[in-house]
């Protein structure tokens, strides 16, 4: 779907030659650019068709389902190996010849050694010729070496990431079938853990599979010439080396299982992570940053613990490494010389280079063998486990559709339907269910919260398991969920899904669901990025487009799930005429919905409740049927005949009485997108993630050894590594003395003979050079080991430190940050980067140090020995230098580059999980599968650079090497005459060692610069701005605030320093337990009131709760004041008491009785583990609605003065709904409530009801006040409902108001006391509707006279009469089914915001309306309170003026 993933760039590896692939010459162009500037995706080389994610993918499960299908019928166990082993096991056999001919090499150069060290004993019979040759066969062998070793590495590197892609695509295929069982048993942050560390072992393990048969062979090789060279003590140390790999082994097994526990809490922490990241907004307004800390700081305590135990072994195992080949020499040495043998020179050095050779293949690449292939048996079975997981049973769904079906032929039915989701309880989700729907019919589907609605369509969807019954689908099926799914693309994407783009359809389709006013005005119109989950769009924008997508997939069945529950009452009627009824009015169609008034227009309703069907008929048979539904479900006519319901004012007393009688009203008015305006959002998703240029400063290296040790600590750690080091050289410098010492005797011996009186000195001489040589290797063991495991506890805890100081800054970053870096990204640092600094850098950053301190000694050592050498060292190391510089440019790019490419695989996964059901509904798994492959592609496009890179350079260090090897070599020869055998043998040893060490170190750094790059990216989430302090010195008391009085002072609240203002100075008085609704339409600023409230983005000005100024308090002082029932409920796994109370602050009676109330504790009651059942990832297990009921149970737990209600029923019944109103009103009656309007019913009995427009308030009174004016905000909205609907809001908003005591009543226009539901529609039909008057005009920013009258704020400011601005005549009815298109287009007609001054001629404005408005501003007429609260304001408004 996204055509940015791919480029056209052909990779040159397909068209070089054998010599370019040899030496790497095909990467000298993306070197030369990558030195020029910086490299970008289109500058990476295409992936070849063998590397590709989608053809290894279908290869690896082709293979898999064969060998399922196999041994199901053997009733064993399938082998994940065996399949990767068909795929890939010949072509990595064969490598294995090229690894031979290495290693037969690396054993032939000492014994070329061997014969160059003869021609410089005493007497030697070698001639000079020989001696070159000799020197020759030692630098060809070197350069052989060269040649072998690194296409051999690259190979299988590659080999092993194409396995690791392989099982990635097979990961993310199988997570898109998973059963929702399944899923329960799984979680995102585990899949993304699989992906992102699992899967890399298979990297390194394929390196060193080889050497499993190679050791063994050439051990027996080397054992044959030591047995030639030393005699029977030969076996000595082949017994020591034997027993060195059993001890290596159980490491690497104790490894292995530590790894395994690690893995298991790394799941669960980066599983915690996903959840906090998603659910930040929620943790932030109920402040659980505590808690949440404490849970992850719990995880991560527990992966550390494991961790230490295994960087522990890897200490142990570097000693071993250090001191395996000193120890060889010490058990075949010593034995020699106690038993006679002569160390000649020539044959000490060919079995010490023999036995360096040994121990680096049995203790180095043998032992990485096993630790690897240990590993990866633990990642095959974690990933064998994932892909057992029980799948989508299908078997009892009968689809007969084949072909696409005529139109005629299109049907679902249902028969005697009884499903669970969980086999384990007793009571079915749907019982005994049986229905059809045929071509051009709509179903209804209805019932309260947690009845089974959404299961229904789950089970036609065929996500719900059958135990009895069946499903028969005859057609495609498009469905639309609950809660709107978008991911991170353009809208056009999202809408079009990867299917072929037709305008016309297209464009059709964006009318039909009102979205052609949001494109017009987004920044790029349709191709406007969406940021991670939507955010960059409203609630009702997201319903729209998830609706727009399926009507574009052209199917010829449709399930929607409640989709006009997030979208206002105009658009819901629209939506309704011309999607349902219009564009779908030929196809079977079930509709889900609390909206009941949409009920007459069905063909057929179903009444569900506890997974019964309660009753099922057509609208009419069910309201005649006896089933208690009437009282729901009246007719406009029976509406206006009935008596108004009586509400009254006194919520304390007659809550009962309030509540019975709103029981029966059945309003369902939206005003979440309120006109078809798009909300200008100030959050910007960022194309790519921001990637640094240049090397990684050397302060990044200062912090990570700064968090994981102080300067004494730090101190010690560099001593121990000089003396260890110090100890090793000086053991290859005592053995070379030591060497010497015996030629010299042996030379003596000769020259004298055998009865020579002086072989007693030489047998005293020999004790002591055992003992010291034994006290040296003690020595380098000793200190090895204390270097080793002081390194790798600063780097346990430098990781542990960084991590924390990550997470905590994370906690505390501003909201902003969320909405504009995906979950991906951020998820990244905590999976990905906090997996190098525990795993990977620590070993690679020691292996480096050693590697450095071996190669400065061998330096020293070879320069001291032969001083010329140096004129060669000095331009090769300037060489070196350049080579590595001209490459680390490149690489940090190439390096950056594969970190960036990487989040979008994560986001693609979490997003897909996230909208499973839609992805499986719709049939899109292919698509999804081909996205997921692009994103794969190009990560493995970064990937293969960087292989390719690496090993560019490594072949040609290893050339200069063998250019220093060959130098060394001929010299020794030429200055033959100032050099002894054993200064010659240290020297050529030490040079053929740097053969490979010093292309090996230098990678190593490269290596530890791109895993520092982790580090970098940890630190830079360290330096996050944070918010304000969360407590403040001066704390409020405890008991404030003691009443919920809020006044605001000029408040501005904006997102972002670049974003504009969203309130431009927000003037308003809410007194004490008064219950303010809250309306307006898309982006007039309501959920942003609630940021202003929470203080959750840069604020101006005043909020002002109790005389207290909360700009002075500490974040957490505020938001534990505020109770919030968020729009999105958000629950969080672990045990359902948790999420209630993380605090433990309440008790089980507390909490059972707030279930209780929001009639959630007979269902609690039924779960297994009551309070203590697990909630699974993003409460999956709970519906939408009970969600939310959760949500309420929070709020009354915290039992705070001031609730904030954010849309928090738009998912409930209208029966939940009421309960909930009634338990808010019970709960809450003495406390403050300001509620954001879902439902118009839910706000007509409020003390006040503030409308928003455009960040500004413009009306703010009771709603029968504003009511009065037919031209006001409010009355405009009461007028979309319907006649009958309307009339109902005005007597709830009546009985209310003449319920308050009449001294304290606001004050009515006299001409319209008497307004009735046929006033305010005939203002629309006598045009009055053109004339707002002076209680319409727009709040202006500066310049302006203020005035607050009636509930209406406005600006005086001089403008034209917009009837003859506008010129066209509206005085026309408003059919309840228009458009909100239409809506607009009346609105644009209407003179809504700028209309007549207070000092305009009579002609522009009737002087009665401007006598009574100056009455109202002037006059005493309200009673004392009330006059009190209008003359604050009036006063905050003026002094709004003053400011500007």
């Amino acid at each position: 779907m996204d055509e940015s993933l791919k480029h056209h760039n052909p990779n040159p590896i397909l068209t070089a030659n054998p010599l370019s692939k040899l030496l790497f010459w095909w990467m000298n162009p993306i070197f030369k650019i990558g030195y020029k500037r910086r490299l970008e995706v289109d500058d990476m080389y295409n992936v070849t068709n063998e590397d590709s994610s989608e053809e290894l993918g279908k290869k690896l499960e082709r293979e898999w389902h064969i060998e399922v299908e196999k041994k199901e019928k053997e009733n064993k166990s399938p082998s994940l190996f065996k399949c990767i082993l068909r795929i890939f096991g010949l072509h990595y056999a064969l490598l294995g010849v090229i690894v031979f001919i290495e290693e037969v090499t690396k054993v032939i150069q000492p014994l070329l050694l061997g014969q160059l060290i003869r021609y410089f004993t005493p007497k030697s019979t070698i001639t000079q010729t020989d001696a070159y040759l000799y020197a020759m066969g030692i630098s060809l062998s070197a350069i052989i070496l060269a040649i072998a070793h690194h296409p051999y590495f690259f190979t299988v590197q590659r080999i092993g990431m194409q396995i690791r892609v392989a099982c990635c695509s097979l990961l993310y295929r199988k997570a898109l079938r998973l059963s929702n069982k399944a899923i329960g048993q799984t979680t995102t942050g585990q899949i993304v853990n699989l992906m992102s560390n699992d899967v890399n072992r298979f990297d390194t393990a394929v390196m060193f599979i080889h050497y499993l048969w190679i050791g063994p062979s050439q051990a027996i090789f080397v054992l044959v010439i030591l047995w030639i060279e030393l005699g029977p003590s030969a076996l000595a140390g082949f017994a020591v080396l034997l027993c060195l790999v059993p001890v290596q082994s159980l490491m690497g097994k104790l490894f292995a299982k530590l790894r395994h526990k690690t893995a298991v809490h790394t799941d669960e922490r980066v599983k915690v992570m996903n959840e906090i990241i998603g659910g930040m907004r929620v943790i932030k307004m109920y402040c659980w940053e505590k808690p949440f800390g404490e849970f992850v700081a719990k995880i991560r305590g527990c992966e550390l613990t494991y961790i230490q135990q295994s960087r522990v072994i890897s200490g142990f195992q570097a000693s071993v490494w250090t001191v395996g080949p000193r120890l060889l020499y010490v058990v075949v040495v010593i034995p020699s010389a106690l038993t006679g043998v002569v160390l000649l020179p020539e044959r000490l050095y060919i079995c010490l280079a023999l036995l360096f050779i040994l121990t680096h293949t049995f203790l180095g690449c043998v032992f990485l063998a096993i630790t690897r292939a240990s590993e990866s048996v633990t990642t095959l079975n974690r990933i064998k486990t994932f892909l057992q997981l029980e799948e989508l049973d299908q078997s009892s769904i009968e689809d007969v559709s084949g072909l696409r079906p005529k139109p005629a032929d299109c049907v679902v039915e249902v028969d005697h339907l009884t499903a669970k989701w969980d086999p384990k309880l007793d009571q079915p989700t749907l019982n005994d269910i049986s229905v059809t729907v045929g071509p051009g019919k709509l179903l209804a589907v209805i019932g309260p919260v947690g009845a089974g609605k959404s299961s229904l369509l789950m089970s036609i969807l065929r996500e719900l398991p059958l135990t009895e019954g069946n499903v028969k689908v005859q057609g495609k099926i498009s469905y639309v969920s609950q809660q709107p799914w978008v991911f991170s693309a353009s809208l056009r994407q999202n809408i079009v899904f990867g299917n072929k783009f037709d305008g016309t359809h297209y464009n059709k389709i964006i009318k039909a669901c009102a979205l052609d006013k949001d494109i017009a005005v987004m920044p790029d119109g349709d191709s406007t990025l969406i940021g991670d989950r939507g955010v960059s769009l409203s609630g009702g924008q997201r319903a729209r487009v998830s609706l727009a997508r399926a009507l574009y997939m052209d199917a010829d069945i449709y399930l929607l799930d409640d989709p006009l529950s997030a979208v206002d009452s105009v658009v819901s009627h629209h939506l309704f005429e011309k999607v349902i009824k219009g564009m779908l009015r030929k196809k079977p169609r079930i509709l889900v919905t609390h909206q009941l008034h949409f009920l007459k227009e069905a063909d057929e309703i179903i009444i569900l409740k506890e997974g019964q069907c309660l009753g099922i008929g057509s609208f009419d048979t069910i309201s005649t049927s006896g089933i208690d539904f009437s009282s729901l479900l009246k007719s406009n006519e029976e509406e206006e005949k009935e008596k108004p319901p009586v509400v009254v004012y006194e919520r304390a007393t007659s809550v009962d009485h309030a509540h019975s009688s709103l029981q029966n009203i059945g309003s369902t008015f939206s005003l979440v997108s309120i006109g078809t305006e798009f909300e200008p959002d100030p959050i910007k998703r960022p194309e790519e993630e921001e990637r640094r240029e240049g090397g990684v400063g050397w302060w990044v290296y200062y912090r990570y050894f700064q968090a994981g040790s102080g300067p004494l600590k730090f101190s010690v750690l560099v001593i121990l590594n000089l003396i260890a080091q110090a100890a090793y050289i000086l053991s290859d410098w005592w053995l070379a003395r030591w060497a010497n010492m015996e030629e010299d005797r042996a030379a003596i011996l000769q020259q004298v003979g055998s009865n020579n009186t002086n072989i007693t000195v030489t047998d005293s001489n020999t004790d002591f050079n055992v003992a010291v040589f034994s006290g040296i290797i003690v020595a380098v063991f000793v200190f090895g080991l204390l270097r080793a495991l002081m390194y790798f506890k600063v780097a346990v805890d430098a990781a542990k430190h960084l991590h924390n100081r990550m997470f905590k800054r994370l906690l505390r970053v501003p909201l902003r940050f969320f909405d504009t870096n995906p979950v991906g990204r951020v998820l990244n640092r905590f999976s990905k980067d906090t997996g190098h600094m525990d795993d990977n850098l620590p070993i690679t950053f020691f292996d480096y140090i050693q590697c450095v301190l071996l190669i400065l000694g061998i330096i020293i050592v070879v320069t001291a020995i032969i001083p010329y050498v140096f004129i060669l060292l000095v331009p090769m190391c300037i060489l070196l230098y350049i080579t590595r510089r001209y490459h680390i440019t490149t690489s940090r790019h190439i390096k950056r580059l594969e970190g960036t490419t990487r989040s979008p695989v994560f986001s693609h996964l979490s997003a897909s999980l996230q909208g499973l059901h839609t992805i499986r509904a719709l049939g899109v798994q292919e698509r999804f599968c081909e996205e997921f492959d692009n994103h794969q592609n190009l990560h493995t496009e970064s990937w293969f650079l960087f292989l390719s890179s690496s090993r560019w350079l490594a072949i040609r260090l290893d050339w200069m090497c063998g250019i220093f090897v060959t130098a060394v070599s001929f010299a020794c020869v030429y200055l033959a005459k100032d050099l002894n055998a054993g200064l010659v043998g240290l020297l050529l040893t030490y040079a053929m060692t740097l053969m490979g060490m010093f292309q090996w170190a230098v990678r190593q750094s490269a290596e530890v610069e791109s895993q520092m790059i982790s580090v970098e990216r940890v630190l830079e989430y360290s330096k996050l701005d944070t918010e304000v302090d969360l407590d403040s010195d001066s704390p409020p008391p405890p008991s404030w605030p003691q009443y919920g009085k809020i006044i605001a002072r000029n408040a501005k609240l904006r997102y972002g320093p670049e974003s504009p203002w969203v309130f431009q100075g927000l003037n308003f008085v809410i007194n004490e337990k008064e219950k303010v609704g809250l309306v307006g339409r898309t982006g007039a600023g309501k959920s942003s009131l609630i940021s202003l409230m929470f203080r959750m983005a840069e604020i101006q000005g005043s909020i002002i709760i109790d005389d207290l100024d909360t700009q002075k308090i500490g974040l957490h002082e505020l938001r534990n004041k505020i109770s919030i029932i968020p729009q999105d409920p958000v629950l969080f796994t672990g045990p359902l008491r948790k999420n209630l109370d993380p605090f433990k602050d309440s008790t089980d009676e507390q909490l059972w009785k707030a279930l209780e109330e929001v009639q959630l504790k007979p269902a609690v009651d039924d779960l297994p583990g009551k309070l203590d059942s697990e909630v699974s990832e993003d409460g999956a297990n709970f519906s939408v609605g009970q969600r939310q009921l959760i949500c309420l149970a929070r709020a009354i737990l915290r039992r705070n003065q001031i609730l904030m209600i954010d849309e928090a029923t738009a998912n409930v019944d209208p029966r939940t709904d009421s309960l909930i109103q009634k338990t808010i009103r019970e709960k809450f009656k003495h406390c403050t409530v300001i509620t954001i309007a879902h439902r118009l019913n839910t706000i007509m009995d409020s003390d006040k009801v503030m409308v928003l427009d455009e960040g500004q308030m413009v009306e703010y009174n009771h709603p029968y006040v504003l009511l009065q004016d037919a031209d006001g905000y409010l009355c405009r909205m009461v007028q979309q409902t319907g006649k009958g609907e309307a009339q109902r809001l005005l007597d709830i908003a009546k009985s209310t108001y003449n319920s308050i005591p009449l001294e304290e009543r606001p004050v009515l226009t006299k001409k319209s006391e008497t307004i009735t539901a046929d006033d305010i529609y005939l203002s629309q039909e006598n045009g009055d509707v053109t004339s707002f008057g002076a209680n319409h005009v727009p709040q202006m920013q500066g310049g302006t006279e203020h005035s607050f009258s009636s509930g209406v704020v406005s600006n005086m400011s001089p403008s034209l009469d917009r009837s003859e601005e506008n010129g066209p005549d509206i005085n026309e009815d408003i059919d309840d089914s228009e458009t909100s298109s239409l809506l607009t287009k009346q609105l644009e007609a209407t003179p809504c915001r700028s209309s007549h001054s207070i000092d305009s001629s009579p002609e522009d404005e009737p002087p009665t309306e401007t006598s009574t408005l100056h009455q109202h501003a002037s006059e005493a007429t309200y009673p004392k309170e009330e006059s009190n609260e209008v003359s604050e304001t009036t006063e905050l408004l003026n002094g709004d003026h003053t400011d500007q």
